[in-house]
């Protein structure tokens, strides 16, 4: 229902951050887009890849209109579309690149680990997970009293209603994410982003 709509609501990935992690990657033969959407990331590492980028998300709606806007896309590489949960992925070495920009809130809460394995499964040796974390706000401040309420309303609702709708904010934040990744074998860098309380991760398999 959203999916037609999603591009101009406020939880689209800005040009600004998109840019600035493209710059981050600088270029790729191969990238894996995880929790894709409308297309929008796809789109931009078309621009930046060689042979072959692949989105995945399980929204139907969402992909039609990622096939649309890759129609005529800036770009060479070849573009996929995969319908598929992201938790149940099977790709074993295939990409330089793995992003996800504005998913991780759909990630089940306590899979974050099952998540991190899956990509780092996909990408090969010395290939890159590129993302967006933050810092936690203070627990007392006005933004992490407005995302806990959030998270609390989103438990009331899923466990009333079927199916659930996983979306909740808090997860992968740092500096718990960038311990998971490490412990599975990640190298980590943190860089400051465009804007002042995001922060690009940039995880290397070794």
């Amino acid at each position: 229902m959203l999916a037609p709509k999603f591009d101009a609501s406020p939880f689209r990935t800005p040009d600004e951050m998109l840019g600035f992690a493209m710059e981050t990657i600088g270029g790729a033969d191969t990238a894996l887009d995880v929790c894709c959407g409308t297309g929008v990331a796809t789109q931009a590492l078309r621009r930046i890849c060689r042979e072959k980028v692949v989105g995945v998300d399980f929204s139907p709606g969402m992909l039609a209109q990622a096939r649309r806007k890759l129609e005529n896309a800036e770009g060479t590489a070849k573009v996929e579309f995969v319908e598929a949960d992201v938790m149940k992925m099977s790709f074993r070495e295939e990409f330089d690149v793995v992003t996800c920009f504005g998913g991780l809130g759909h990630i089940p809460p306590g899979e974050e680990m099952a998540f991190v394995k899956l990509v780092y499964r996909a990408l090969k040796r010395g290939g890159r997970f590129v993302f967006y974390s933050a810092y936690p706000p203070h627990v007392l401040s006005f933004r992490s009293i407005v995302l806990r309420s959030f998270n609390l309303t989103m438990r009331v609702r899923n466990a009333l209603l079927k199916p659930p709708f996983i979306m909740y904010y808090f997860n992968f934040l740092l500096p718990e994410i960038a311990q998971k990744l490490k412990e599975e074998g990640f190298a980590v860098e943190i860089r400051n982003g465009p804007h002042g309380r995001h922060r690009i991760v940039v995880a290397t398999k070794c």
